[in-house]
């Protein structure tokens, strides 16, 4: 798997995805990147010293995800030694903000807008808030993958501005208690869950 990552940056970098690509998402889905008080565009970093802890209850803040965390270890180094950084947002999709949940943006903010970015989010989730948040994305038109018993949602593509090779933009995966978010359905698998 480590020789398809440096590829996924490159073909990302390429395509140069642009800011562009959340902004013209339906619905509120993508994050909208914060910046320091004095509109600087300082990233937002969390600590990275927070370890996961047992939860019964998926929605329970205990289990600490970071942006850093969160990211495939080969990955994460090079985005940092490219100068990558993250801006951090809540987990809010299809109408559904999620408790102890992140979307993370990274990208290179030392640069002027239109860079090259990617995202990814992890969340906790109860079955009722899953149910309702495919709902509402559905609802904004996304469309569910059918072939995967709908732990797939994904924007249309014919609306995405960027598609892996399979064809998916930006995309939610549900598993059991949890839900994660990529720029493309490819990229989910640089996603590196907690642990609970």
């Amino acid at each position: 798997m480590t020789s398809a990552l440096p590829r996924t940056l490159s073909v990302l970098a390429a395509l140069g995805l642009s800011a562009a690509l959340f902004a013209g998402c339906s619905g509120g889905a993508s994050p909208a990147p914060t910046g320091s008080a004095d509109g600087g565009g300082t990233p937002t970093t969390a600590p990275t010293d927070a370890q996961p802890k047992p939860s019964a209850d998926p929605t329970a803040t205990i289990v600490s995800a970071t942006c850093d965390s969160i990211v495939v270890p080969d990955i994460h180094s090079q985005l940092t030694s490219q100068g990558w950084s993250f801006k951090q947002t809540d987990f809010t999709a299809g109408g559904v903000t999620l408790p102890g949940g992140i979307q993370c943006t990274w990208a290179d903010y030392n640069v002027a807008a239109g860079g090259n970015l990617m995202l990814f989010g992890w969340a906790p989730i109860t079955e009722a808030q899953a149910r309702t948040m495919k709902d509402g994305l559905i609802a904004e038109g996304w469309i569910a993958d059918q072939a995967s018993g709908n732990s797939f949602i994904t924007e249309d593509p014919m609306q995405a501005l960027s598609v892996d090779d399979d064809g998916y933009g930006m995309t939610y995966q549900f598993g059991d208690g949890w839900v994660t978010v990529a720029d493309t359905k490819q990229n989910l698998l640089l996603i590196q869950r907690p642990q609970s």
